[in-house]
């Protein structure tokens, strides 16, 4: 029989709870068992007036609907309040009952730029010791990466900043007045003139970048992201501008991460943008093992390169491929410069495939960390074991995979707002809520113990293995049987 629904009739009353009407599986339903904001009304009581004024925004319900936007992709405030009147489950997660009225978008807006950055920050790092208190955390191995946030802009926004406007609006008067003096050295005062940067005024803080030499550069912010190894928990993030350098800050990430979890790092796996020399010295003293990829050494065209000198670190000389030393002559900012004798060099047979004829002698740098990086293009080169490779398998879907999970399911693809610490917002709320749904998929499934037929069998099969790798022990001192009719004693 064919059943019809009368569309017409108007519900005055709802008989039972509005969470009757969400399924139990729901992610929202799932996090509100494992949410716990009671601390962000003290924490946030000295940006509100206690005896004046009209009552404001309950600060749980503001925190709980823009994670609710998250979990469903929504960055932008006016969409996520026009979700929010039609979707029972963010109704219900925030608090609002049917009947009642949501709070405008606009009001989220000047929450956060009451709240300021490192509240959002803090949420974040409660998400971070809730999942640590549940097991989660293991904090010895962490993955680390960085991807990049198209800032707010239009390429019809871009414009061009001059080097020298720059370095006049920065310069102390007392120099500006000084016309005699030596000219300043280094930073923009060395560019040409008339070279132009090009910026986007409408968001100054994003600056040009590209996570590709094939790609166009665009107007972005940089996340660096910290992933655990155990269970994929983000366990760090922070935000910077897009020409920001993700190896110079690896030293600084390792540090906080390890006094957000309070377990000393043993391992940092990283990708070759963090393969500096002084990254690999710096993990090595503090006994660190660093699963990071050296990255390939460049060559002038038809020069001789750098590889065919050896750096005699007992005697502090550079030998060439002609045997030649090479002294240390200056310092630089990221290492010694080491030069050749220039009668020496006059006379060698290899000189115009060393360097070009304006020069008058070969030099090398030897930048800081130079042995520690020797160290880890030989182990790369000599082929990293297999716990090695499995660990930057690893790396790969952890952080990797965690980059696009946000840009994918939580709209980090591109920034909501415009400024550092708006985007930084932004980027802590979604980290909260792929920790938080973490550690709700975690805490639905309890572990249980296993069945009493299985533990026996597991010790059984454990006990036998154990005998057999004795006895394939034994028999291996005879030389007379091949190794390949004993197996390597496991069953696999």
């Amino acid at each position: 029989m064919i059943g019809k629904q009368d569309r017409d009739q108007r519900t005055l009353f709802i008989a039972g709870d509005l969470a009757d009407f969400i399924p139990e599986d729901h992610i929202l339903k799932q996090v509100h068992k494992v949410l716990d904001l009671s601390w962000l009304r003290q924490a946030v009581a000295g940006s509100y007036c206690l005896d004046n004024g009209r009552p404001g925004i309950d600060p749980e319900a503001a925190v709980r609907m823009m994670l609710a936007g998250f979990f469903s992709g929504i960055k932008e405030d006016r969409k996520l309040m026009r979700e929010a009147q039609v979707n029972l489950a963010m109704r219900w997660f925030a608090g609002y009952r049917l009947d009642e009225s949501l709070p405008n978008h606009s009001s989220l807006t000047r929450i956060r730029q009451r709240w300021g950055e490192d509240l959002f920050q803090q949420i974040f790092t409660r998400t971070v010791g809730a999942c640590l208190k549940a097991g989660l955390v293991n904090g010895e191995t962490v993955h680390i990466d960085a991807t990049l946030i198209r800032a707010d802009v239009s390429w019809e926004s871009l414009t061009k900043k001059h080097a020298e406007y720059v370095w006049e609006a920065n310069t102390p008067q007392e120099q500006q007045v000084d016309a005699e003096g030596p000219p300043p050295t280094g930073g923009a005062a060395n560019q040409k003139k008339g070279e132009a940067k090009k910026y986007s005024p409408t968001d100054p803080d994003a600056t040009l970048t590209t996570s590709r030499h094939n790609y166009p550069m665009e107007p972005a912010y940089k996340q660096h992201t910290v992933s655990d190894d155990r269970m994929g928990v983000i366990v760090d993030v922070a935000v910077t501008t897009g020409e920001a350098s993700e190896g110079q800050r690896l030293l600084e990430t390792v540090e906080r991460v390890e006094s957000a979890t309070g377990v000393a790092v043993r391992t940092v796996t990283a990708d070759a943008a963090y393969a500096h020399p002084t990254n690999y010295e710096a993990l090595e003293q503090r006994g660190i093992r660093a699963v990071i990829p050296p990255q390939t050494s460049r060559t002038r065209g038809t020069c001789i390169p750098s590889q065919r000198f050896k750096y005699d670190a007992r005697r502090d000389v550079v030998r060439c491929p002609q045997g030649k030393i090479l002294k240390r002559s200056s310092r630089q900012d990221n290492g010694w410069l080491y030069r050749a004798c220039t009668q020496e060099c006059r006379a060698c047979p290899l000189r115009t495939r060393c360097f070009s004829a304006k020069a008058s002698a070969r030099t090398i740098l030897i930048v800081d960390g130079y042995e520690a990086l020797l160290r880890a293009r030989r182990r790369k080169q000599q082929g990293w074991t297999p716990e090695w490779e499995t660990l930057y398998q690893r790396h790969r879907w952890r952080v990797e995979g965690a980059h696009g999970e946000a840009k994918t399911q939580h709209a980090l693809r591109r920034a909501a707002r415009r400024g550092l610490w708006k985007v930084a917002i932004q980027v802590y709320l979604i980290a909260a809520v792929m920790n938080l749904k973490r550690l709700a998929m975690y805490m639905k499934q309890p572990s249980q113990p296993l069945p009493e037929p299985w533990r026996l069998v597991l010790g059984a099969m454990s006990a036998l293995q154990r005998g057999f790798q004795s006895l394939r022990a034994k028999l291996m001192q005879w030389k007379a049987i091949p190794s390949w009719l004993i197996g390597n004693g496991s069953f696999a």
